[in-house]
């Protein structure tokens, strides 16, 4: 339902009725600041106002003859007004029109994305404070390293969000501009306070300067933020898709009642919607290329940047709409196994903590070299009986009383104790060493060291 009513939403912004109620309503703003003017008079700007219409089968009938979409549309609304029709679009030319009503679109859709942002986050974060202690191993070259939180995970997620949220609110108002300058941007036809009165009405900021369009570095930086904020959620959603893989299982996309994860196979549960997120966020960045070529136009202006935009705007704001509404419901139903990121941790038999016993050493007098030989002779010989035995249940790397192969030949290494007591090589292998800046971390992430 919430993908559902996230798309039509997006989808309605950017409908042939929407893209010329746009339209209507930058004519309607410019007739009302031509009358603030003293140009237009104000009986005749009140029925513009009131009766100015648009057919949009009227507008594709008279266009297969213009050939020209704004001639058409400015001739489709003529058609329902009288003699005041002589004011309808004076002193402006097509891109002051359609640049500045899609500026409307562009800053209701970004409205949107900048929502929906916000509400990944918030689904993020109640992952985060839920697991803040959940243990599970960390990876590097997708080999075991060192024991972390799955809320560590999700704080890092968070946090690189808020940066495109912040991106997003900067970007907002710099394509929330509108331009009457008309043909050459030269002001000549219609006064600066009229761009002014007119973009107030919008709700807009008037481009400082223009040519004949607003300038495209500005949608380039929209896509490019769009693009990048996809790039952060494929992230997640390939990061979901690791985690379901049988060898981990760490944590699951839900299965509902009824799913069928394969026509062939019926035990299959894939993490489909992880899989089409990623798909969605290679599009997203594939807009990106296009609107950064849109930049350069010929002297004040041609038209090679309108096909693209009729491409890349819609698809663009409805994909990364709907991707984010997906991933917002696939965090929200993520289903987190905590028994099995603990069977993973274990399964090496304790080599996760051997960075741990390798920083004991120089503190009695060890120089580094000869501490990281010491440790790793040891790590190779458990990778020698996890090589030999296989990893089997996650225990194959624990002795029969549940004890770390890698403890017991640490404790085994004369040379090792010596150095620093059985005592200290113990204490190396406690979770709670991974966990107790967790509280400062969230602070600062979160603004609140409490997981409730």
């Amino acid at each position: 339902m919430l993908e559902r009513y996230a798309r039509e939403k997006m989808k309605s912004l950017w409908s042939e009725n929407a893209k010329y109620s746009a339209w209507l309503e930058v004519e309607k703003a410019l007739v009302r600041g031509w009358s603030k003017l003293g140009l237009i008079p104000k009986d005749d700007c009140e029925k513009i106002c009131a009766n100015a219409k648009f057919d949009i089968h009227r507008i594709n009938e008279i266009e297969k003859t213009t050939k020209h979409d704004l001639i058409a549309f400015t001739t489709s609304v003529a058609e329902s007004l009288g003699d005041e029709s002589r004011w309808f679009h004076y002193g402006i030319t097509s891109s002051d029109c359609i640049d500045t009503a899609v500026a409307l679109q562009m800053r209701d859709s970004l409205r949107i994305i900048i929502d929906d942002v916000r509400e990944l986050r918030e689904a993020i974060k109640q992952k985060a404070l839920q697991h803040k202690y959940t243990l599970m191993v960390g990876r590097s070259h997708g080999i075991h390293g060192e024991p972390i939180t799955f809320g560590l995970v999700c704080a890092i997620w968070f946090d690189e969000l808020g940066r495109h949220l912040s991106a997003l609110d900067s970007t907002l108002k710099v394509i929330s501009v509108g331009q009457l300058s008309g043909a050459m941007g030269n002001l000549a036809h219609t006064p600066i306070e009229l761009e002014e009165l007119v973009c107030a009405d919008l709700g807009l900021t008037p481009a400082p300067v223009s040519n004949q369009v607003v300038q495209r570095d500005r949608y380039a930086r929209l896509m490019c933020d769009l693009a990048l904020l996809a790039s952060s959620c494929e992230k997640i959603a390939v990061e979901v898709r690791h985690l379901q893989r049988t060898e981990v299982y760490e944590a699951e996309e839900y299965f509902e009642s009824g799913q069928k994860g394969s026509s062939a196979m019926p035990h299959k549960r894939n993490p489909v919607l992880s899989e089409n997120i990623t798909g969605l966020c290679r599009m997203i960045r594939a807009y990106a290329m296009p609107a950064m070529e849109n930049v350069a136009l010929w002297h004040e202006r041609d038209i090679s940047h309108s096909s693209v935009e009729r491409f890349i705007l819609p698809d663009g704001f409805i994909t990364a709409d709907f991707m984010l509404a997906r991933l917002t419901s696939v965090i929200k139903k993520l289903v987190i196994y905590p028994k099995n990121m603990m069977k993973n941790l274990n399964l090496t038999g304790g080599l996760v903590f051997s960075q741990r016993v390798l920083l004991e050493l120089p503190k009695r007098g060890v120089s580094r070299e000869e501490a990281y030989k010491i440790v790793q002779e040891n790590a190779m010989k458990v990778w020698q009986i996890l090589q030999n035995n296989g990893m089997k249940n996650g225990l194959s790397a624990l002795d029969e009383n549940g004890k770390s192969l890698f403890l017991q030949y640490l404790l085994a290494d004369s040379k090792l104790v010596n150095l620093i007591g059985e005592q200290a090589i113990k204490e190396c292998f406690e979770f709670s060493y991974y966990t107790k800046s967790i509280d400062s971390i969230f602070n600062r992430v979160f603004g609140t060291s409490s997981g409730e």
